[in-house]
């Protein structure tokens, strides 16, 4: 789906967990029945409904709709509900433009290992740079600590300075 096997086994994963058998289905068709027929009560606590004003608490929506927008134009494939959960860890990351250069460097939008990698002091732009035969995200999917990859490239700017 996405190139990166370890992002495609987290869909794979995903999928199977959201797979309902007959009887979980028939369970859930019989509790929404029986709620259904409960009187229903304004959420809230009941010595505060009547002084609020208001009977509907405000939606809350976790993830920035220009988040979500810029992830389904590169994952169209990819279910929303799993969108909003990765959207709401690259908020975290920082803005959005932010979170393109980390996608246009190679991450994929369901990746959360960038929070890992920017803390480590990786910018998008180091992903492509060479440590020996291979970039710094090739050493990164191989498994190398990000600590690892700064160091790396802290020692070739020191040698580059040096000579």
């Amino acid at each position: 789906m996405t190139g990166d096997p370890g992002v495609d086994a987290v869909i794979a994963q995903w999928a199977s967990e959201l797979e309902r058998t007959p009887e979980e289905m028939e369970a859930d068709r019989i509790a929404s029945a029986w709620l259904a027929e409960l009187p229903q009560q304004p959420p809230g606590i009941p010595g505060q409904r009547a002084r609020t004003g208001t009977r509907t608490w405000k939606p809350v929506e976790s993830a920035d709709p220009d988040y979500l927008d810029a992830m389904q134009e590169r994952l169209p494939e990819v279910p929303v509900d799993l969108l909003v959960a990765a959207a709401g860890w690259w908020q975290m990351v920082g803005d959005i433009e932010e979170a393109k250069a980390w996608w246009d460097a190679g991450i994929s939008p369901l990746d959360q290992r960038a929070l890992d990698y920017r803390s480590a002091g990786l910018t998008p732009s180091d992903l492509s740079r060479r440590l020996g035969p291979m970039t710094v995200l090739q050493h990164l999917r191989r498994g190398s600590a990000p600590a690892w990859c700064v160091a790396r490239l802290a020692r070739l700017a020191r040698q580059q300075r040096a000579s």
